[in-house]
């Protein structure tokens, strides 16, 4: 998070020296265009790094996994009892995810200060990396009654990944120009879903083929789980090698965790003088909630509720993950004709009709299962790199790193309502249907809240040109 640069004073923060050039300092223009696109291609790897963590772990193989470790933990009612707390073991997943987005809301500001008041992103975004990559690999460890362990180690690594996208993201306005900058988010979408791609089809390979690589098929999901640590603490290496600190001047004062809240406070106040902003950020807020709950629930849904199997739930994901590129550079074109914000309009109406078929599918069917994946996929990428795209326009000039931080705490830091809300209908009802129907109401709302924003207005307000189509 940045602090207007007026009220600093004029002195440059020792010691973050490392990569540092005279231009470093005055923004990505005056940085020359070879070395710019180094840093972009180092910046893409991230994305390639950690988007296998979202699409094996979260997506696929943790959530059926840890729900049977909870199972073979469960009193003879269904429960477990973390902390002394009666939990139904298939809530005790979602309550997990929820716990680790609390924590990420914690955190977040803390690093965003730190980043902010030294200009070392980099050190920073290591630690987080390498934090959540080794949770990931120790999932190995997970097994017969182990359920607690599962937990922790998911709440460590799913807070780590968000930190870590907070001091990723807060490097695209630095390593790319303003006309640059949908061109590379773009590639950086594109990277993780090509990620996701390879690693799913390695891990379909050895859970499908267990038996002929001689383990067992536990032994092979927690194979798939660990080796999505080790990928993303591989490929991290590549950014952390080519992405630069940069100088900053620095404001005296409060501690750096201090600061990272009274900064967070400060931009959600400044964000009042642009109260269509703010509009479009609780919208957001709301329906990327649903966006982020069907990803990281659908699996369970498809194994405990459809009695799929494990290798038709990868196949299901992998085809989410090849048609949301599709999807993505299809809505694109979308927008170009009909604008952004209509775009994601239809793309939340899609994403209730897709819940609303998924609701009445029927067990024991993969084909109807493949189908509602292809729906989601084609919706997924495009909804998301809209939503960025169109949240940039009402950013007002110079406050980029502030908004784009109170941007991520909406899209990850905030996003646990909805965890909450599926594990909780389950918990009362028993029934994943139920679970699975109960978020249409987060795409409705935010359908209803995005319709409400006059975004041409709101981009005048924020003082910047109002492209032909929005």
């Amino acid at each position: 998070m940045s602090v207007d640069k007026s009220s600093r004073a004029e002195e440059a923060e020792p010691g973050a020296e490392d990569g540092r050039s005279a231009a470093a300092g005055k923004g990505p223009a005056a940085a020359s265009a070879a070395e710019r696109k180094r840093e972009q291609r180092g910046w893409y790897f991230y994305d390639f790094a950690v988007s296998v963590y979202s699409a094996s772990v979260l997506t696929v193989f943790l959530g059926p996994y840890l729900t049977s470790v909870a199972k073979a933990a469960a009193d003879a009612e269904g429960f477990v009892h973390p902390l002394g707390i009666p939990v139904r073991a298939g809530s005790f997943f979602a309550y997990s995810v929820s716990a680790s987005v609390i924590l990420a809301v914690l955190l977040m500001p803390i690093a965003g200060a730190v980043a902010d008041r030294t200009g070392r992103k980099k050190p920073l975004l290591a630690v987080a990396a390498y934090t959540g990559a080794a949770a990931t690999t120790a999932m190995f460890l997970l097994g017969g009654e182990r359920y607690l362990l599962g937990g922790f180690l998911l709440v460590v690594a799913n807070a780590s990944l968000s930190v870590s996208m907070v001091l990723y993201n807060a490097y695209l306005p630095q390593i790319s120009t303003p006309d640059e900058r949908d061109s590379v988010s773009s590639r950086g979408w594109a990277f993780g879903y090509t990620a996701g791609s390879l690693m799913l089809v390695m891990n379909l390979a050895l859970y499908l083929g267990h038996d002929a690589f001689g383990v067992s098929e536990g032994m092979a999901v927690r194979i798939c789980l660990a080796s999505a640590g080790l990928w993303w603490g591989a490929f991290a290496l590549i950014p952390l090698r080519r992405l630069r600190d940069r100088a900053v001047v620095r404001e005296p004062g409060a501690a750096p965790a201090v600061s990272g809240w009274r900064q967070l406070v400060a931009t959600f106040k400044d964000m009042r003088r642009y109260p269509l902003t703010l509009s479009f950020l609780l919208a957001y807020l709301i329906y990327n909630d649903g966006v982020q709950t069907v990803i990281s629930q659908a699996s369970i849904y498809g194994s405990e509720e459809l009695e799929l199997e494990q290798g038709t739930l990868i196949g299901a994901v992998l085809l989410v993950q090849v048609l949301a590129v599709g999807g993505a550079l299809g809505m694109g074109r979308l927008a170009r004709i009909y604008g952004a914000k209509r775009t994601i309009l239809g793309s939340l109406a899609a994403w209730a009709v897709t819940l609303g078929v998924g609701y009445f599918l029927p067990a024991r069917t993969p084909v109807w299962f493949f189908a509602l994946a292809a729906m989601i996929g084609l919706v997924l990428g495009g909804s998301q790199a809209l939503s960025r795209s169109l949240f940039s326009h009402l950013v007002p000039a110079g406050k980029e790193a502030e908004y784009f931080s109170a941007y991520e705490m909406s899209d990850r830091g905030l996003s646990w309502v909805g965890s909450l809300v599926f594990g909780l209908t389950y918990q009362v009802t028993g029934s994943y249907r139920d679970a699975i129907i109960s978020l249409v109401a987060f795409f409705a709302l935010g359908f209803l809240l995005l319709a409400r924003v006059p975004v041409r207005r709101a981009v005048e307000a924020a003082g910047n040109p109002v492209p032909e189509r929005i």
